[in-house]
């Protein structure tokens, strides 16, 4: 991967986060690798959009890389590290792995635990072993919209070099956190270890949309198509249905193909939503410039009263 991600986006340093996923909104669509099926060269170069998007897209990550406390992969820098971890909470310290999450063991508390059993110790009572929970590590999973729209299993790499192997379940939401009980740092003394935090980064996909738990896509038709209805394939998560379009449909009108979108936790599962879009050809033939006449002569419609109205 390149180590500047802004030129991979193709953006500059001053540019907003709008202008940021907009720009890799247009890199995704010009490079998924649904549209470019046993392509090696694009998917690679996809990965790479994708990743320079993980770490512009998320504003803190960005902020980070640009003070150079992160690398272009989302690592920490070695000479970053021990600071991040270690600094004093009182001093303003901003990384603390586990802060705000339960079973935190406070710093007061562990030492007033390890004097206190000093204490009994140098008063000649017995020993006690100190143990603790290991800490709660934090990581980031950028998965693809399908996987996490119908559930699949991506690993991780650990700071260790292992790898985990993670569930993604079904209606998975972009910024949700998975929690991997035990698979933290290990404990103290024997204590238990830690859990594995992993915060997902959903890429977007160049067709669907996620609207809560419904999907949206944008279907072009054509002209005929919409004055006269017709029934037309139409791509949904799991593959394509037939659906009818009906007569007289206009741009914009929205369609509904009930439990077509993601699941819920509860089980059930949300709507697709399809959003029409009239497409002419790009070349107007004579015959076609006769029937719009015709048209205009017959038919005396004014879209833009209401509109008018309305001012």
């Amino acid at each position: 991967m390149s180590d500047d991600p802004y030129k991979v986006l193709g953006v500059s340093k001053a540019a907003t986060q709008d202008e940021i996923k907009k720009a890799y909104r247009k890199l995704a669509k010009r490079l998924h690798p649904d549209l470019h099926p046993g392509d090696p060269k694009k998917k690679a170069e996809f990965q790479e959009v994708s990743s320079a998007y993980d770490l512009l897209g998320d504003a803190e990550k960005r902020r980070r890389f640009d003070a150079g406390e992160i690398d272009a992969k989302g690592h920490e820098r070695p000479e970053r590290n021990f600071y991040h971890q270690y600094t004093d909470q009182q001093g303003g310290r901003r990384y603390d792995p586990n802060e705000g999450m339960e079973n935190h063991e406070g710093f007061s508390d562990l030492f007033s635990d390890l004097f206190g059993q000093r204490t009994r110790a140098g008063q000649g009572g017995p020993r006690q072993g100190f143990h603790a929970r290991g800490t709660d590590l934090r990581y980031h999973l950028d998965v693809d919209f399908m996987d996490a729209a119908k559930g699949a299993k991506q690993q991780v790499t650990m700071p260790d070099g292992n790898r985990i192997e993670v569930s993604i379940p079904a209606g998975l939401k972009d910024r949700q956190t998975l929690r991997l009980r035990g698979k933290g740092s290990p404990g103290f003394g024997g204590g238990p270890p830690g859990d594995a935090l992993v915060t997902v980064t959903v890429r977007p996909h160049p067709v669907f949309t996620r609207v809560g738990d419904d999907v949206e896509i944008e279907l072009p038709i054509t002209f005929d198509e919409a004055i006269l209805g017709a029934k037309v394939d139409v791509p949904i998560l799991t593959g394509t249905v037939s659906m009818t379009i009906p007569k007289g449909a206009s741009s914009g009108r929205r369609l509904r193909l009930k439990g077509k979108g993601l699941s819920r936790e509860n089980g059930s599962t949300g709507d697709q939503i399809v959003r029409l879009k009239i497409v002419l050809p790009e070349k107007v033939d004579d015959e076609m410039a006769q029937l719009a006449q015709e048209w205009r002569d017959h038919v005396k419609l004014d879209p833009r009263e209401v509109l008018r109205g309305m001012l």
